[in-house]
């Protein structure tokens, strides 16, 4: 399958806020409360993304197939966390359509955010992730992403701590985070 990275347009909204509640619902089954996952809102995602890339903030990607079909998105931006140094970016999320997973739109999408990055002066880049999406983090391992050591934060999602880890990757090689 070949794909197309564009930047996102206000009627991809919906597209967006389908692939984010059904990666979701795949990804953090038996990680985040069954109930929570079968309640996630396609039109309360929809609303929050199209308001995102109406304001352009966070930077948004999509990947699209041959047919046009949407596939995945990637949300980046500037680091929001308040340790990070000013040449941090941040990957905010990154998300692919279940039935397209491990097919490449994920790391397509990373090569064009790392680029978008790397021109707006970002020698780094950070993401978090739920320590027990160990899918997640084989594949960001796979990207040059590794664990920040001390970084681990706990979150309350549906009303239950769950951990997450700070992951960082050097943009350019022998870059800050690099080796």
């Amino acid at each position: 399958m070949s794909l197309r990275i564009r930047p996102a347009q206000r009627e991809d909204a919906a597209a967006i806020a389908r692939i984010h509640v059904a990666a979701w619902k795949a990804a953090y089954a038996g990680i985040i409360d069954e109930a929570y996952l079968a309640a996630l809102s396609t039109a309360q995602r929809e609303a929050y993304w199209a308001q995102a890339i109406a304001q352009g903030r966070p930077g948004l990607l999509l990947a699209q197939d041959d047919g046009g079909a949407v596939t995945g998105w990637i949300a980046f931006g500037d680091c929001r966390d308040a340790d990070a140094p000013a040449t941090r970016g941040e990957v905010w999320a990154i998300y692919v359509d279940p039935a397209c997973w491990s097919q490449g739109a994920g790391q397509a999408l990373w090569q064009q955010a790392r680029e978008r990055l790397l021109e707006q002066g970002k020698a780094e880049a950070s993401l978090w992730v739920l320590a027990a999406n160990q899918r997640a983090i084989r594949f960001y391992a796979a990207l040059g992403f590794a664990p920040e050591p001390a970084s681990a934060r706990t979150i309350t999602v549906a009303g239950a701590p769950i951990d997450e880890l700070r992951q960082v990757c050097a943009l350019a090689p022998g870059g800050p985070a690099g080796p």
